[in-house]
């Protein structure tokens, strides 16, 4: 099955509001074995709406609609979609019951606009939206399917995984299955070189995809077979060979993020950690406890970025300072070294550096930074060379020093 997502708003146009919900449904839907074909933003204008809607449908089997399904006068969708399906809106009792009941636990008074948003198209079928007072609308017409969600990212979501997914796998032919990997401290063109005998001998109804973020890389098996149990075998039978080129690379075979992937680590050795950063500004922290469970290994950071946090905080000496620099080798264990000591952890890791773009020197310029991890046995460190981007630096650096803790601590041996 082949999808075409089309998201509607001025305000996506011009920049005010990013665009989320479109790599969030292309990565629930490609799981199913349904290819995204296009996407595309258009205005709050009926004429751009039903442009989009026939160039979507000459593309794709399915089109997936977001926004101006609200009470606003500029909310056109569903004017648009009951014109374009040549039928009537009418009033729809139990969705005018279902939006009092939301209005009321909101504690929002019923106006003329929110009675008016439960005249719907005659032929839609209406998908429950337990997050919002907009219900979502299913069309199928010419072996095609329409389907229309509000572009409120959580209302949308909730949709899609409650209503539309159960009614769409009832559409796909045959079994779908994948297997992921996440893997760090290898480059994708050295990954792809690794595996490139693998992908070549790869089954026709295998695929194998490269997702690379900053620091880590997912690769995807994917299959589609009418057999369930031959693709389940082939799929594990490559997910061994995988396994096995892959070393000390793999970190993970669960479809989960990197710092999720790390606290498992910590969780199942029965280990604590620390966070002492600089340049980082907390980002780790913030990784770390992003993850729900993160209590059972995470303790706390020190945001150490002024000199005086260093020694005061984390007991960083003033004459590695001063011999040193806050940016130096010296002063990365230090600072991991005593977030491990006065938090009371297993291991404390530590980030020093300029971030950018400005604040560098001849011998230290923009994206100089040192990243340490230190355990009561021993505490090694290493310097990282990065680029002018502030972000990037942040980011990357965060997924670094996780990984050298990972690989330094957490698994027997290096690749």
């Amino acid at each position: 099955m082949k999808a075409f997502i089309i998201t509607i708003g001025d305000e996506l146009l011009i920049g005010q509001v990013t665009d989320t919900n479109s790599g969030w449904i292309a990565r629930k839907l490609t799981p199913l074995g349904i290819s995204i074909v296009g996407k595309i933003s258009v205005s709050d204008e009926a004429e751009a709406i039903t442009n989009a809607l026939d160039f979507a449908q000459a593309k794709a089997d399915l089109i997936i609609i977001t926004g101006g399904l609200g009470p606003t006068k500029d909310d056109l969708t569903v004017q648009v979609l009951a014109d374009y399906f040549k039928t009537e809106l009418v009033f729809n009792e139990n969705a005018f019951d279902n939006l009092k009941k939301r209005l009321h636990s909101y504690e929002v008074e019923l106006s003329p606009s929110h009675r008016a948003q439960s005249y719907l198209p005659e032929s839609a079928i209406l998908l429950d939206n337990s997050l919002g007072t907009a219900p979502g609308m299913w069309f199928e017409q010419n072996e095609k399917i329409f389907i229309a969600i509000p572009g409120v990212p959580r209302e949308m979501k909730a949709i899609l995984e409650e209503g539309i997914i159960p009614k769409l796998l009832k559409h796909i032919e045959g079994s779908v299955l994948y297997h992921t990997f996440l893997i760090a401290g290898i480059p994708e063109s050295q990954l792809a070189e690794k595996l490139e005998g693998i992908e070549e001998a790869l089954p026709v109804f295998l695929t194998l995809a490269y997702l690379p973020q900053l620091g880590n890389i997912r690769l995807r098996i994917g299959g589609i077979h009418e057999d369930k149990h031959l693709l389940a075998q082939a799929i594990d039978s490559l997910a061994g060979k995988i396994r096995k080129k892959l070393g000390t690379y793999l970190v993970s075979e669960q479809d989960v993020n990197f710092a999720q992937a790390i606290g498992k680590l910590l969780v199942d050795q029965g280990k604590t950690l620390a966070t002492a950063e600089s340049c980082t500004g907390g980002n780790v922290a913030h990784l770390l406890t992003l993850n729900s469970g993160s209590s059972a290994y995470f303790k706390g950071s020190v945001v150490a970025y002024a000199n005086e946090v260093k020694k005061a905080t984390l007991g960083v000496k003033s004459e590695t300072l001063a011999k040193h620099g806050a940016v130096s080798k010296q002063t990365a264990e230090e600072m991991a070294i005593g977030v491990r000591k006065t938090i009371g952890t297993d291991y404390g890791i530590a980030t020093t550096g300029i971030a950018g773009p400005t604040g560098g020197t001849p011998e230290k310029p923009v994206g100089t930074i040192w990243i340490a991890v230190s355990s009561k046995e021993k505490t090694i460190s290493k310097k990282l060379q990065l680029g002018n981007n502030r972000l990037t630096n942040i980011e990357f650096t965060s997924v670094l020093v996780l990984n050298m803790l990972r690989k330094v601590f957490l698994i027997q041996k290096e690749p």
